[in-house]
């Protein structure tokens, strides 16, 4: 009998201890799906300086591939611009204000810069990927693409398009 109430005693224990453990470990999940936290990028800016995507921890981000020699790329430009310029000093509930981490696949960096001038793209982020290691790490296989992530660095929404962007944005801001 005093061997049951041992065995009984074991596997209740057990049984708090294993169920404890599990329910507060949380995993963390690196990747390019929604829901798991954003590969670090880091790359030349256009003035010169690197810049790493996790500087920008604390701030909703659009990731935004692209370059100048891309037509669909340039006519999207104009939708990031305004959902910056909307959103940028708007605080989210896991993110205070918004920016892009423009990532340009361009082979020629002076078209890559004069395509930033031309476009507007006012952000202190523009990168250039001449080698394409983050596209690479990112599985671009087309471009335009896009990656939102929130401030904690968890991508949230991928290829927000047109007016996807803005309302997107807007449905987070809600939140």
């Amino acid at each position: 009998m005093k061997i049951l109430h041992f065995v009984f005693a074991a596997l209740f224990f057990t049984t708090i201890i294993g169920t404890t453990t599990t329910s507060t470990a949380q995993e963390i999940t690196y990747g390019i799906n929604v829901n798991d936290i954003a590969p670090e990028i880091d790359l030349i800016g256009n003035k010169g300086e690197n810049i790493k995507l996790s500087s920008l921890r604390g701030k909703m981000v659009l990731i935004d591939f692209w370059a100048s020699w891309c037509g669909p790329c340039r006519m999207e430009n104009p939708n990031v611009v305004g959902a910056y310029r909307a959103y940028n000093d708007k605080n989210f509930k896991n993110g205070n204000g918004f920016t892009v981490y423009g990532v340009s696949l361009d082979r020629n960096a002076e078209a890559w810069k004069q395509a930033i001038k031309d476009d507007f793209l006012v952000w202190d982020s523009n990168v250039w990927d001449a080698n394409h290691t983050a596209a690479t790490t990112y599985k671009v296989t087309s471009i335009p693409t896009n990656f939102l992530i929130d401030g904690e660095g968890r991508i949230v929404a991928k290829n927000l398009r047109g007016t996807a962007l803005e309302q997107k944005l807007e449905e987070l801001l809600a939140k």
